[in-house]
């Protein structure tokens, strides 16, 4: 059988994408169900499914990106491809990406201008300290440690991801999936339309930037205190 064009490639990648965000959106809404019923053990069970989800749908979103029109030749493609983690090729699709936007054979403060080079160290870091967990959790969920996570042999907990998977709630996921979003986006233009990312970054790092503050300022005890609020004068209204 003749393998795949890049074309068929990604037009299958963009039907997984559509699919998974409708399982995403129907997760969403069932945990904000369970938070205005105060239905604990289903709130972490649909927070931990959406997070499964999420990454799914992040490294879904790569392979989108990959297979674009006119973004990445095909010797690109297969060397983010040959990463060994997801987390990895996205870190190599932004530096090749970045590469091939501004003609540079290495990434550093003397090959760039130093405003694109502080761009490229922002979305690293905003990777590493936002998109890396929910990458790395996945494998965890998929082999079933919805509450405790297992080291690699299975001979102890592990602690980190134990505290990261116990401190995930629906809002922070979800601002973390916009977080993705915006950064591919902005990555579309890099690698695909000079003008476009010439004229649109400014835009894009804006709405990144206010993503990440809403990361840190918005309250999830106030989210779930607003839902339920809410649910409560709606059952007040109807029983009156």
């Amino acid at each position: 059988m003749a393998e795949l064009t890049n074309n068929k490639k990604y037009k299958y990648h963009v039907k997984n994408l559509h699919t998974i965000e409708i399982a995403l959106s129907d997760t969403a809404l069932s945990t904000r169900n369970a938070i205005r019923k105060q239905n604990e053990k289903a709130i972490t069970s649909f927070t931990r499914l959406f997070s499964f989800l999420l990454g799914a749908w992040i490294e879904t979103r790569l392979k989108k990106l990959l297979y674009e029109k006119d973004a990445f030749l095909n010797s690109q493609i297969e060397e983010i491809l040959n990463e060994n983690t997801q987390f990895d090729q996205w870190l190599k699709l932004i530096e090749v990406a970045f590469k091939k936007h501004y003609q540079v054979r290495n990434i550093s403060k003397h090959s760039m201008e130093l405003k694109s080079f502080s761009y490229y160290q922002e979305i690293n870091n905003i990777f590493n300290e936002y998109i890396k967990n929910i990458i790395e959790i996945r494998n965890k969920l998929a082999h079933g440690q919805w509450v405790y996570t297992f080291n690699n042999n299975n001979t102890n907990i592990e602690q980190e991801k134990y505290r990261y998977l116990m401190n995930e709630n629906i809002q922070q996921l979800q601002l973390k999936q916009q977080l993705v979003n915006e950064l591919s986006l902005l990555i579309h233009d890099l690698v695909v339309s000079v003008d476009t990312f010439e004229r649109d970054f400014e835009n894009h790092y804006k709405r990144l930037k206010q993503v990440k503050i809403n990361l840190v300022k918005k309250s999830y005890t106030k989210y779930k205190e607003n839902l339920i609020n809410k649910y409560q004068r709606g059952l007040l209204k109807r029983n009156q």
